[in-house]
C-alpha cells in the first residue's frame, strides 16, 4: 500500500466534496461499541515482525457467518524455490515509482537509462552472488535458467550429454529434459542413467561422479542447497568434471544462503544459476520468478538472452546501453543463444532493491537467522517419535524430515486445513516419483519464523501423523 500524505488543506477540501464536517464523521455507521476506545496496545517491533504480529490479531477475526477461527494466523513453510523472506515495505514503494512503469525491453537506450540502470545494477549484484565474472539481464525463472545453462556448456565444449544430480530440484530437471527433447540431437537427451543419485549424506557422491562422466559429457548439474536443504561440496565436484572436459553448472533456489556459504563461482562453478522470488515478492500461483544466471568471462559470447553495460557518451556523461543480445529477437537465428524474450522486468527490479536495501552485512545477518532458526526446527522435528532427519550432509534452511506413517502426503494435506503449510511432500504431484521418498517432507524455515512457529509446527505434525 502506498502512504500518501495529505496536508490539512487537502482533508479540508476531500470533506467539503463528499459532504461531510470532519473525519471523524465519516465513520459514524459503525457502532459505538466497535470502535477504539484507546490506542492499540502495539509493542515497539522490526517490521517483519510488527506485519506477523497484525496478522495474528487478524487470524482472530470471526467471520460473520460460518466457521470458527483457526488455532492462530497461517502458517507457511514454504519450499523448493518460493520460499518467502520479510520483504520490506520499501520494495514495493520504490516499485511503484513511475519511472519503473515500462520496464521492459529498453530497446531506445535515450528514454530507457532508469531501466537500464536497474537491470545493471542487478547484473552486478548476482555476479557478486555467485561469484562470476558476468551475468545476464535475468532469465524467466530459475528452471529455465538451469535449462539454459545446459544448452550454453554444450555450445562452449561442443559435446551434448548433460549429468545431473539425482537432488536437483525434480522441476528444474524436468525442464532440462523438455529442453533437450526440443534439440534435433537425440543422444543429448535426458535419459535414467544421467540423473545420479544422491549417498546418505544428501549430495552427489564423487565416487559416483567419476564412474559416470565420460568424454561426451557437456556438463555435470548439481544445485546447492540442494532440493532437500543439503548443502554440496562443490570444488570435488568441479575438479572431477573439469578433469574430463566438462563443465560444472551450479542452481541454487535459496540466494540467501550465500550470505555465509562460499560463492559457487569461489569453488569451481563454470556456470551458476537461481532463482530469486523469495526476495522479491510473495509466492505467486505459477507466475513468473526471478531467474539468475552467472558465468564466466572467457563464456560471455556464448551467455543467454541480454547483456547490459556501462558506457560514456560523446560529452563523457555515464551511460548504459545493451552490450550484447545474443537472442533472436536481435540477430540472426541461426547465431542466437537463446529465444528468451524478456528479463521479467519488475520482479527483477523488487529483487534488486531488496538485496540493495540489505548490503553485505544484511544479507549475512538474514542468513545466519535463517540457519539458526532452521538448525532448531531439525532438532525439534528429528526428535519427535518416528521421525528423523535422513540426511547426514550439512543444511541451510530447508529440512527433509521422515515422517512417522510412511506417508507425508497425507500429514501435509491435514495442517493445510488447519492453516499450517509444512513444506512439501517429496512425492507430491509434479516432485519425485521415487517410492523411497514417500515418507519424505521438505520444510524450510526462515528468519519470518519465530521458535513458537517452529513449536507449533512439531505439535502440530506429532498430533496428525499416525
Amino acid at each position: 500500500m502506498r502512504y500518501i500524505p495529505h496536508t490539512e488543506d487537502d482533508v479540508q477540501r476531500m470533506l467539503r466534496v463528499v459532504g461531510k464536517p470532519t473525519v471523524a464523521s465519516l465513520f459514524q455507521h459503525i457502532p459505538e461499541r466497535l470502535r477504539a476506545t484507546r490506542p492499540l496496545d502495539i509493542p515497539p517491533l522490526d517490521e517483519g515482525s510488527l506485519l506477523s504480529h497484525l496478522g495474528e490479531i487478524g487470524a482472530r477475526s470471526r467471520p460473520a457467518i460460518g466457521a470458527t477461527p483457526r488455532d492462530g494466523a497461517a502458517l507457511a513453510f514454504l519450499v523448493a524455490g518460493v520460499t518467502p523472506h520479510t520483504i520490506p515495505s520499501a520494495v514495493d514503494a520504490l516499485l511503484m515509482r513511475a519511472e519503473w512503469y515500462t520496464s521492459y525491453t529498453p530497446y531506445q537506450p535515450e528514454i530507457s537509462q532508469g531501466t537500464l540502470q536497474a537491470v545493471f545494477e542487478l547484473q552486478t549484484i548476482v555476479s557478486e552472488l555467485f561469484g562470476l565474472a558476468v551475468a545476464n539481464a535475468s532469465m524467466y525463472d530459475g528452471a529455465s535458467a538451469t535449462a539454459e545453462a545446459v544448452l550454453m556448456a554444450r555450445r562452449v565444449t561442443g559435446r551434448r550429454r548433460a549429468l545431473l544430480s539425482g537432488a536437483l530440484h525434480p522441476q528444474y530437471a524436468d525442464t532440462v529434459a523438455t529442453y533437450l527433447a526440443g534439440e534435433p540431437d537425440a543422444e543429448g537427451r535426458i535419459d535414467p542413467d544421467a540423473i545420479l543419485p544422491v549417498g546418505a549424506d544428501g549430495r552427489l557422491s564423487p565416487q559416483t561422479l567419476e564412474a559416470r562422466l565420460s568424454n561426451d559429457v557437456a556438463c555435470v548439474v548439481v544445485q546447492s542447497p540442494n532440493f532437500f536443504g543439503v548443502i554440496a561440496d562443490l570444488k570435488p565436484r568441479a575438479e572431477l568434471a573439469h578433469a574430463r572436459g566438462a563443465l560444472l553448472v551450479v542452481a541454487n533456489t535459496e540466494p540467501v544462503a550465500y550470505g555465509v556459504m562460499k560463492s559457487p563461482g569461489a569453488l569451481g562453478a563454470d556456470i551458476a544459476v537461481g532463482e530469486g522470488l523469495g526476495l522479491a515478492i510473495p509466492p505467486t500461483c505459477g507466475g513468473p520468478g526471478v531467474g539468475l544466471f552467472a558465468t564466466k568471462s572467457d563464456y560471455l559470447r556464448q551467455l543467454p538472452g541480454r547483456l547490459v553495460g556501462e558506457t560514456v557518451d560523446k560529452e563523457g556523461r555515464r551511460g548504459y546501453v545493451l552490450t550484447l543480445a545474443t537472442r533472436e529477437q536481435h540477430i540472426r537465428r541461426e547465431k542466437a543463444t537463446s529465444n528468451i524474450c524478456t528479463n521479467q522486468g519488475l520482479i527483477a527490479l523488487a529483487f534488486t532493491i531488496h538485496l540493495c536495501l540489505l548490503g553485505r552485512r544484511g544479507l549475512t545477518e538474514m542468513a545466519r537467522l535463517n540457519l539458526s532458526k532452521a538448525e532448531y526446527a531439525k532438532q525439534q522435528l528429528g526428535a519427535l517419535q518416528g521421525f528423523s532427519i535422513p540426511f547426514s550432509g550439512p543444511t541451510f534452511n530447508e529440512i527433509a524430515v521422515r515422517v512417522r506413517g510412511g506417508d507425508a502426503t497425507r500429514p501435509a494435506l491435514r495442517l493445510a486445513e488447519k492453516g499450517i503449510y509444512a513444506g512439501v511432500a517429496a512425492t507430491q504431484p509434479g516432485f519425485y516419483t521415487d517410492e523411497k521418498w514417500k515418507d519424505l517432507l521438505i520444510v524450510a524455515v526462515t528468519e519470518r519464523h519465530s521458535k513458537q512457529d517452529i513449536d507449533r509446527l512439531a505439535r502440530a505434525l506429532d498430533e496428525v501423523c499416525p
